[in-house]
Parts: C-alpha cells; structure tokens; sequence
C-alpha cells in the first residue's frame, strides 16, 4: 500500500516532496540533453533549473570537491583574460559565457552525485538513455525519407541535433550502459536492452561519424575488460567473454544488413577511410594541429576565443590545442590536468565493488574515450563532455566515502 506524503507528519512528508522532485530534475536534464537544435538548448535550461532546485534543497560540499572547482575556475580565467585581445568581435563573448556554464554543470553533477547516488545516477541515466533513443530514432527515419531536411545534414543522420558528430556521440554512453546490463542482467535484461542496443548503434552508423564509431569501439572494449577484470566468479567472466564474443558478431551483422542498402553502403565507404581530404595537406587537419602548436608557443596569452579559423581556415580539430589558443597556456594547462586528474582520480570508482559499479565503469570509460577523441576534434562545448567529468568526480568521491581507506594508507 502506498502513503501519500499529505498524510505524513510535516517533518516526513517535506523529506519525500523533495526526494521525488530531485530524481525528476534529473531524468529531464538526461532527456534535455538529446535536443540540441536551438541555442540556449533545452539543455541549459533544465540543468540550471535542476541545479538550482537542488542547490535550494541542500547539498553536500567536500574537500574532495575543490580541486574540481578550482581547475574549472582557472580553466575559464584563462578564457575570459584572452578574451580582452577580442573583445566585440562576434560571438566571442558568448563563447566564453558557454565554457563557464558547462564548467559550472560539471560542479553540478560531482555535487548531486555525492548523496543518494544510487537512486539519483539511475534516474538521470534513464533520461539519457530516453533521449538517445528519441534522437537515434529521429535520425534513422531522416536517414530513410522522414522529415529528412529536420533529421539528417549532408546524408548524415544527425537526428535532435546540429551535427552529426555531436550526435553520434551522444549515443555512446547509453549503448555502452547497454552493454553492460546485457553482460550482468539475465535473458530479459538481454532481449530489452539489445533492442534499445540495436536502436542506438543503428543510429550512430547512419551518423556516419568516424569519431563516434571509434568512441563506441574503445569506449564499450573498455567497459568490457573492466567488467571482466573486476568480476571475481569465473561463472560470471566466462559468461562475460562469451556475450562479448555474441556482440561483435551481432555489431557485425548490423553493419552487414545496413551495408546492403546502396546509398548506405556508398557512404560508408567514403567515410570509413582512415583520412579524408580535409585530413591532409599543410593546411589540413593534422597540418593545422602542428601549425597551431608553433602558434600557441609564441602566444602564452593565446590569441583569443575563436580566432583559430582567421588564421587557418578551420577550427583547430584539436580539444587541447584549443585551450592553449582561446586561452593561452592557463587554460590549456588547467584544462590537460583537469583531463588527466579525472581520468587518475575517476578509475576508482570503476575498479571498486559499489551498488554503481557498473554505470561507473561504463561512464569511465565512455570519459576516457571521449579525451582520446579530443586529439581530433573540438570537444570543448559538448554538453556530453562536461556531463561525463562530473559525473566521474561525483562518483569517485561517493566510492570513497562508501570504502575508505585501511587504516594506516594515506
């Protein structure tokens, strides 16, 4: 039987109106974050409303959270003194508003995720896994004639957002989530999520995204040795090294059946090269990376937001080069060590026994993936990148307080 809160003693039923409100918050600001057509997103303003509520119901701030807090503060310093060079000129002032915000939201998911962090990780990763599916179904329809001016760009399904390789993206976490419910769930757990499964890597092949296909590659290998390196019963990693082995050969019978259709297939083959033409030459996209890094060496203030293109035609392509270049070298030191950080500070709440453990080990390793991508494209405003590296910090400080130390280990 159920109680409603307007039954309960005052002192009981406040505690429940908010622990119903919060996980809410959370489940829209996951779904939010798949409709990126519009600028402020969705996204930006589910977020701040979420944050705001729970900023207003109380969180717990740590120690351990300062560090975070400190690298996103100099990070953004380094943008906004670069952006005294630029002032005026257009868009720059915005982009640099942006960068804080997103900053600011990854404070947002270390805070919320250091109480209640079972229940309130569930909810928001409901919400992204909703929304992924939302966008993955847009943009297999686009793909195939439905609304295609709305859901595809240049042949490429981009389903609730602006560009392909944001969207591709956006399906990895969810689909490796997925991944891992199948290798620990049972055969309902198997059928369920292999149909949401198939629905999201569908989508993110008609992306036709290198880096969303790499991201997904390394990012579901990775959850899938620390799953088997964390799991004690040989049951359980026999059973894991045989559905991963069932995986691949149904990731490649998906690939198979979608490279039977022509104008799939056509694509592909243009895409699936390793460099295109855009890649090569002086002024390409690897030219560029060594021509902005003798740039930035000679620009310790770097040469302000949004520059990069004046100087070479493209954006840099490159996360870190980036920050270097907005921001001189304060923003791209603060930035390369905030990467590192979370990446040495984050692995313990993936190697550790929690109720969590498994959506850790997915959220790492999608992190991970996603800094290594950051080699080769402009990450810096992915609302999915700032999500993921708070979450990291949240998590890693949640495990810690659960499994401290032995006594006497610093």
């Amino acid at each position: 039987m159920s109680i409603s809160a307007d039954v309960l003693p005052t002192s009981f039923a406040g505690p429940m109106r908010r622990e119903r409100v919060r996980p809410f918050m959370l489940l829209l600001a996951g779904v939010s974050g798949a409709f990126v057509f519009i600028e402020p997103s969705p996204y930006e303003i589910v977020s701040l409303l979420a944050f705001t509520v729970f900023a207003a119901l109380g969180v717990t701030i740590t120690a351990a959270h300062v560090p975070l807090l400190l690298l996103v503060i100099i990070y953004n310093v380094g943008f906004t003194l670069s952006l005294l060079q630029v002032f005026g000129e257009p868009k720059t002032d915005m982009w640099v508003a942006v960068s804080w915000y997103l900053g600011a939201t990854a404070l947002g998911f270390a805070l919320v995720m250091t109480d209640d962090t079972a229940r309130r990780l569930r909810f928001l990763l409901a919400g992204v896994t909703i929304g992924a599916v939302i966008a993955a179904a847009c943009g297999i329809a686009g793909y195939f004639g439905v609304l295609a001016d709305l859901f595809t760009r240049y042949g490429r399904a981009r389903g609730t957002f602006n560009d392909p390789n944001v969207f591709g993206p956006f399906l990895v976490l969810p689909a490796v989530l997925c991944v891992q419910r199948i290798l620990a769930g049972g055969a309902g757990s198997l059928l369920r999520n292999g149909l949401v499964l198939a629905i999201l890597l569908f989508g993110l092949f008609l992306s036709f995204s290198r880096g969303s296909w790499f991201l997904f590659a390394a990012s579901a290998t990775a959850a899938v040795a620390l799953s088997f390196l964390t799991t004690r019963s040989n049951v359980a990693r026999a059973r894991i090294a045989l559905l991963a082995g069932a995986g691949v050969v149904f990731v490649a019978a998906l690939v198979a059946a979608a490279l039977s259709i022509e104008d799939v297939g056509t694509l592909f083959r243009e895409r699936a090269s390793l460099t295109q033409s855009y890649d090569s030459g002086p002024l390409g996209r690897f030219g560029r990376h060594i021509l902005g890094a003798a740039l930035a060496l000679d620009h310790p203030l770097g040469i302000g937001p949004r520059q990069f293109h004046l100087y070479f035609v493209e954006d840099p392509h490159n996360v870190y080069l980036n920050a270097f270049l907005s921001g001189g070298w304060i923003s791209g030191l603060a930035y390369v060590l905030l990467v590192l950080l979370t990446i040495g500070y984050g692995v313990g709440a993936a190697l550790r026994p929690t109720p969590w453990q498994g959506p850790a080990i997915a959220i790492y390793s999608t992190f991970v993936g996603v800094a290594v991508l950051g080699f080769v494209i402009d990450s810096d405003h992915w609302r999915l990148f700032w999500m993921l590296l708070g979450l990291v910090w949240g998590l890693a400080i949640a495990t810690r307080a659960q499994s401290p130390p032995a006594c006497g280990r610093l």
